[in-house]
Parts: C-alpha cells; structure tokens; sequence
C-alpha cells in the first residue's frame, strides 16, 4: 500500500520506521518527509490505523505531498536498497549521526518508540553504519520525530540544501 505526491522525484532520503507505535510521530515524520522531500516508509506492523485522527492532525495536509510506502516487513526494504547506504539510527550505535558522508537517496532506519530496532536488523548492517546520536550520559532515548528530523537535517546539510528549490510544491512557510 502506499500513498504519494505522484512525482518521479529522487527523494533526499529514504526514512524507514519499523513497526511505529505512536501516530502523532508518525504524523510529525510526514510532515518532515514531505518539507525535505524525502520518502517515509513503513513497516508493519502499525500500531495505529492510516486513518488514524491523531495520525491526520499531526501530518495536516502534509499527507498529500508526502512520499509514504508501507512494507509488510523489512526485507523489501533491504531489497531496494544497497547494504553499504542503509543506516540504523540506535542508542547503542558506535557511528555518531554526523560521521558518514551521506548521499542523496541513503536509507535511514529507526525502530519502535518502545523497543528500538530489532538485533538482527542492526546486526545485518556494517557497524560503521549503525548510528547513534549524542545525549546526556543519563538519559534513554529521544523523541522518534526527534531523532529522524536531526539525522534528515544532517543528510540535507551535507548536501548543501541544495533539493530546497526542486521540491515538488510551494506553499506559505511558517511554524507549527
């Protein structure tokens, strides 16, 4: 299933979460997929529905421009994509987030807000590619929008911004 702006549009990245739990950060995650211009994809199982109102009220109208492909399971994933440009986003990662030098098109994952990535995931990964952001040495975990819109940054910095003018639409700019 999938649902999309319809463009052949080389997204910026491809952020990939499996089994999400909370919709409202799945909601936060279109809306930065959509203004980045990168692919949001999603692996079952979903802990909310599509049709999810806390879904919808935290995409807005983001959900139409957005690039959204649901997977059944992870490997469809991996078929798509080379194993040396896909990453895992981790709290035990040995790579910090900023490290590698991105390119357009790299493949992000990110695990469950309650349990992470699965081992064997992370395991089928170089290590180098198993990344980690900094944090206070006494907390857990960030906030899952948090972390795909930090690593998102990143990728788009490294790349100099320079897809902000070929994204697919123009609307009023302003924060919410």
């Amino acid at each position: 299933m999938s649902f999309t702006n319809g463009s052949g549009y080389e997204p910026l990245a491809n952020v990939v979460l499996v089994a999400p739990e909370i919709p409202q950060n799945t909601g936060n995650i279109i809306r930065l997929c959509a203004n980045t211009g990168s692919r949001l994809h999603l692996v079952e199982p979903l802990g909310f529905v599509l049709k999810d109102p806390r879904l919808k009220r935290a995409s807005l109208d983001y959900r139409d421009i957005a690039q959204v492909v649901v997977h059944r399971e992870i490997n469809g994933v991996f078929a798509e994509r080379p194993i040396n440009r896909i990453f895992a986003a981790t709290t035990q990662g040995s790579t910090r987030f900023d490290e590698p030098t991105y390119q357009r098109g790299d493949t992000v994952l990110f695990g469950s807000e309650s349990v992470g990535l699965p081992p064997a995931i992370i395991q089928a990964l170089p290590p180098e590619n198993v990344l980690s952001i900094p944090m206070a040495a006494s907390n857990r975990s960030l906030n899952l929008s948090n972390a795909v819109a930090i690593i998102v940054y990143e990728i788009w910095r490294q790349l100099g911004f320079d897809t902000a003018s070929e994204l697919p639409f123009e609307k009023e700019r302003y924060f919410s």
